[in-house]
């Protein structure tokens, strides 16, 4: 029997936090070992398993998986989270690549100084509430599914609450006028392994804070 995946990336969310959101949807158990230090990192790199020297990488099914993108795919093809045909597929890429414009604003925004900061957490929100969120409300009411391809839960559906969930952390009430996303939100919530995901002492790693910010920087060296 095959080991369970292992995570290689630092105790923060970053690059890795969607690839657990989607392993928690799938059920599927996986290992991290952290990096806590810039010498971990480079031992990594030395011992030649990262392919561009970066992280996040994943072992699994005898690879060594870098590019978060990647990763995603691989497990969104294994655990049947990729649509049915191509035509499916092509639509869950284009949800998914949208989302990540964003979540990529999500994940850069705490390294940001004071005052750029600020406008980009403002560029979010305003990108959020006027190009994002209404795009996919508009896919769900269009279709009238549950879901937003084939009527069927996609890593789609799962980057998407994900950003929600992200979002309400710098407005409590960005979905406020969009029921259907809030519907969707409430759906993939209620999921037993998402329920679990999302209580305390999960796998799930808490917003960035200074000390966080900190070490990140220590490890990566910016």
């Amino acid at each position: 029997m095959a080991g369970k995946p292992l995570f290689h990336y630092d105790e923060a969310r970053g690059r890795m936090e969607s690839v657990r959101w989607l392993l928690a949807a799938a059920g599927v158990e996986y290992e991290e070992k952290f990096i806590q230090t810039n010498e971990d990192l480079e031992k990594l790199r030395s011992d030649g398993v990262l392919m561009f020297q970066q992280v996040p990488m994943v072992e699994v099914d005898g690879m060594k998986l870098v590019q978060t993108r990647a990763i995603l795919n691989y497990f969104s093809n294994k655990y049947n989270l990729y649509g049915k045909d191509m035509k499916e597929r092509a639509l869950i890429d284009m949800y998914s690549e949208g989302l990540a414009d964003l979540n990529e604003m999500f994940i850069l925004y705490p390294f940001d100084p004071p005052g750029v900061k600020e406008a980009n957490i403002a560029l979010m929100k305003e990108k959020a509430t006027n190009r994002y969120f209404p795009a996919f409300e508009k896919v769900l009411r269009s279709q009238g599914q549950d879901y937003l391809v084939g009527n069927k839960l996609s890593k789609a559906d799962i980057h998407l609450v994900e950003m929600i969930y992200n979002m309400e952390e710098l407005d409590a009430s960005i979905i406020a006028n969009f029921p259907l996303l809030q519907a969707l939100k409430t759906r993939i919530s209620d999921m037993p392994t998402i329920k679990k995901f999302l209580q305390p002492g999960s796998q799930r790693q808490p917003p960035v804070d200074e000390k966080s910010i900190l070490k990140t920087r220590k490890i990566f060296k910016f």
